[in-house]
């Protein structure tokens, strides 16, 4: 969570300099600005997820080093899922808090014709950005790990296309429909990553040991 407060600190520190050192009448320039901030705040994230994963990796080494039998009492997988999940909280933390904060007034969504399920389609898409931090975090640990760079470029892309659908709105259905399909394509590619298979799948609805 404070790796992904950071990441978001740089960012806005970031966009705050380009926005005032823009002409804020220039509407092209500023949409510009909006898509370059999403993308580099994007870049970032994953940038201090790498840096975490670094520094998890030393912190296993020095308790491998410390314990009696040369082993890890944490597992690099239990890792990425808790960064996974640590990312995904704060981010939708600040989605939430940021839409909160709007509701307050002055005025009520929808009144100009402006559509009344921003603050619906907002929980899902908040609630999908959660759940693809954790399974990117498990994709991207494991791609670090294996030296599978190809998956941590996939992770990278996913969050940029995620990210860059939200520029269809209030065509909510661009942006909730792709990342609901990702969001199910990351869970089963962490899923077979971690270990799992179809028949523990089928053991599991079926309450089976």
């Amino acid at each position: 969570a404070f790796f992904w407060l950071v990441s978001l600190l740089l960012s806005s520190l970031i966009w705050f300099i380009a926005v005032k050192a823009s002409d804020p009448r220039d509407e092209s320039l500023q949409k510009g600005l909006l898509i370059f901030g999403v993308m580099f705040s994007v870049l970032l994230q994953e940038a201090f997820r790498f840096l975490y994963y670094k520094l998890l990796r030393k912190a296993i080494e020095g308790l491998v080093a410390l314990s009696e039998d040369g082993c890890s009492p944490i597992s690099i997988q239990q890792m990425a899922y808790v960064a996974g999940v640590g990312f995904g909280l704060m981010s939708g933390a600040f989605s939430m808090i940021n839409l909160l904060a709007d509701t307050l007034g002055p005025g009520t969504v929808g009144i100009h014709g402006d559509s009344q399920l921003y603050f619906l389609t907002s929980a899902f898409m908040t609630m999908v950005l959660i759940f693809l931090h954790t399974f990117w975090g498990i994709l991207f640990f494991h791609g670090c790990e294996h030296r599978r760079w190809w998956e941590v470029v996939a992770v990278v892309v996913m969050h940029l296309a995620v990210s860059g659908s939200t520029f269809c709105n209030p065509l909510y259905v661009g942006s909730l429909v792709p990342s609901y399909l990702l969001m199910a394509a990351a869970a089963t590619w962490a899923y077979v990553l971690s270990g799992g298979s179809a028949q523990n799948l089928w053991r599991f609805l079926l309450c089976k040991s």
